[in-house]
């Protein structure tokens, strides 16, 4: 039976092992297939291998502690990093160092990571303690100073120096540089992920991963926050298998939720409660251009399973380029990256970052593997040189063969409906920032719908705010109604000016209009089909923004009274501001205030007089606000240029 499994495996371009699999003095080539193993891989002898080629993967459905697979004899699984020699990766290993007894082992650069030179062919690969990596068509060099990992942890001195002989646990990744120049062979496979030219891999650098093969439950430690969610502590942890997973699965069982493998239902309850159910991507600004700390340009992303099920897409949140300080603290806040990554599926290899609730063990389990390749269009992107845009489809997924016996086919591609809201500061830099909706949500906060900044110290920002929270959230995931008021702060560490607009409308169609709300002068900005823009003297602005879908003719009963007989003129020859009023509606206020929402002057109880006729000759030129208020509390603003023209 065994002998006859092999060879079915060798030949068909699906193959599936119910029981153990079993490699003697042999190996099996599996060419963008799946192999899936009930139980246990044994690779007998040192010339027993599986090579996985063309992205084929392997599975496995065992659901023991710590692993079953045993044998010296090793898997081979190719995946491609950047091939800049300034620039990080965050990996994760699939693979550990051989070892006959049954269990995940431990990786060590130099054993599991080889240079293919042909689709079974590998050459060992040169570390050195210099900076800068370098590849070849015959060659690959590795520098080792730049190999580190991070575990349970919340500060830039808490990196631990791996190298290329330090041992790194199974389900924890590292850091590694990629390499200057590029391999221009495709090592016999007929297709490259991703490339970015023809023939060859131009800007990747392809690894060959060989060791033996991770699978069952894998323990992955993390600790809780120092000081009250303030310093929150990390891990970075990735895909430890040789297959994808379902990363939806993996931050939804770990932070309190119990999901239904059969509806895709989230619901609280979960037995692992110990992460606050997001991933956070590392992405370095391509090219990087040095090793000086206080000259690198990077950020993290943001992924939060925020759907209304397991099974579809959620939100991911651009990086913002940031530069840094020696001692790896924020320097500067940089531009958006304007990325695009599809995050689901995180594919082999791919590292992130989670983060502690309490101090114990995440869990990553084989129920959560899935045989998908990566691209954009399986939301399965390894980050490596850019983000890659793809169209967002209603259509539901093709078969998804996985370890859960999930029927994909019943479930949605489409990502959580979103709308993403860039802010410029001072003309120079933008952060993206994300509004989600979710009907199983609350409009306070939630795990894995609600993402606090890696970031809290940033001298300009802009950010969501909930009630009772006093975190600077990048996502924010709310049921929607069109009557809905969100709360958008703005932080000037010196006068600044800022410019918001409506970057990015992703699966939404709640509302025909986004507005920006300013409480200081009562006038509503259209962001999507245009742009806010404002200077604002230092300060923390966190009450006086909203973002909304009705401006104040269509979410207040009667506005239009107001808007349509109230008549705002300046008349720059005379020095006069006039509000004509001419049915007599009865106003409580007329204020004018300056852009950066400062009041100038305010006039009240004015009564129901047919016009009112203020002084502005005391006032430089410039552009101005005028808000109208009447006695039932309806508001219109307009803005004025006072000039001595």
């Amino acid at each position: 039976m065994k002998k006859t499994l092999l060879f079915f495996c060798a030949i068909f371009s699906s193959c599936y092992a119910f029981s153990q699999l079993y490699v003697k003095d042999a190996y099996i080539f599996n060419k963008g297939s799946m192999i899936f193993v009930k139980d246990y891989v044994e690779l007998n002898t040192a010339n027993s291998n599986i090579y996985l080629r063309n992205e084929g993967q392997l599975l496995q459905g065992s659901t023991a502690t710590g692993g079953v697979n045993r044998g010296i004899g090793y898997l081979s699984v190719f995946q491609e990093g950047t091939a800049n020699n300034y620039g990080y990766n965050y990996w994760c290993s699939p693979v550990g160092v051989p070892a006959a007894g049954a269990g995940n082992n431990s990786f060590v650069l130099n054993q599991v990571i080889k240079r293919p030179i042909s689709n079974i062919g590998m050459q060992l690969p040169t570390f050195i303690s210099g900076v800068d990596g370098s590849a070849t068509n015959s060659s690959l060099t590795i520098s080792n100073r730049w190999i580190y990992k991070f575990t349970a942890a919340n500060n830039y001195s808490n990196w631990v120096y791996v190298g290329e002989s330090g041992s790194v646990a199974s389900g924890l990744g590292y850091t590694m540089k990629g390499v200057y120049g590029d391999d221009t062979s495709n090592v016999g496979e007929t297709t490259v992920n991703n490339p970015s030219g023809s023939g060859g891999l131009n800007d990747y650098q392809r690894y060959d991963f060989r060791g033996k093969p991770n699978e069952g439950t894998i323990n992955i430690s993390v600790a809780a926050p120092t000081v009250a969610d303030q310093y929150p502590n990390s891990t970075l942890t990735g895909n430890p298998y040789s297959s994808a997973i379902n990363l939806n699965l993996f931050l939804l069982e770990n932070s309190g939720y119990v999901v239904n493998y059969t509806t895709g239902a989230v619901s609280s309850g979960g037995a692992t409660n110990v992460i606050n159910g997001n991933a956070y991507f590392w992405e370095h600004q391509k090219p990087a251009t040095s090793h000086v700390l206080v000259q690198y340009i990077g950020g993290y992303g943001y992924y939060t399973p925020n759907n209304t099920n397991a099974f579809s897409p959620g939100t991911y949140n651009s990086a913002t380029w940031n530069t840094f300080n020696i001692d790896g603290s924020l320097n500067t806040t940089g531009s958006s990256s304007g990325s695009t990554y599809k995050r689901m599926f995180s594919p082999v290899g791919q590292g992130f970052m989670v983060q502690g609730k309490v101090n114990g063990n995440a869990q990553m389990k084989n129920s959560y593997r899935a045989f998908v390749k990566e691209g954009v269009a399986n939301n399965s992107q390894f980050e490596r040189i850019s983000a890659t845009s793809g169209v967002t489809g209603v259509r539901n997924w093709d078969a998804i063969p996985n370890v859960a016996n999930v029927d994909y086919t019943k479930f949605s591609m489409a990502p959580t409906p979103q709308i993403k809201i860039h802010t410029v500061f001072n003309g120079l830099y933008t952060k993206e920032i994300t509004m989600a909706f979710n009907p199983n949500t609350t409009d306070g906060f939630d795990d894995v719908m609600d993402v606090a900044s890696f970031q809290t110290n940033l001298a300009n920002d802009s950010y969501f705010s909930l009630a009772g929270d006093n975190r600077n959230f990048v996502i924010t995931t709310l049921p929607f109604d069109i009557t809905k008021r969100i709360p958008f702060s703005l932080k000037s560490g010196d006068q600044s000016t800022f410019k918001v607009y409506v970057g990015n409308i992703i699966n939404f169609t709640g509302a025909n209009n986004i507005y920006l709300y300013d409480g200081a002068t009562g006038i509503y900005h259209d962001i999507k089909n245009g742009s806010f823009e404002i200077t604002l003297p230092a300060g923390n602005y966190t009450n006086r923004f909203e973002i909304t879908f009705r401006d104040a003719s269509s979410s207040l009963s009667v506005a239009d009274q107001i808007k349509n007989n109230i008549t705002i003129v300046q008349d720059n020859g005379s020095h006069q501001l006039s509000v004509l009023n001419p049915n007599g509606i009865d106003i409580k206020e007329v204020s004018l205030f300056d852009l950066a929402g400062k009041m100038l002057f305010s006039k009240t109880k004015l009564g129901a007089k047919n016009s009112y006729e203020f002084s502005t000759a005391s006032y430089a030129e410039a552009v101005y606000l005028v808000k109208v208020e009447s006695s039932d509390g309806q508001s219109i603003g307009q803005k004025i240029i006072i000039s001595s023209k």
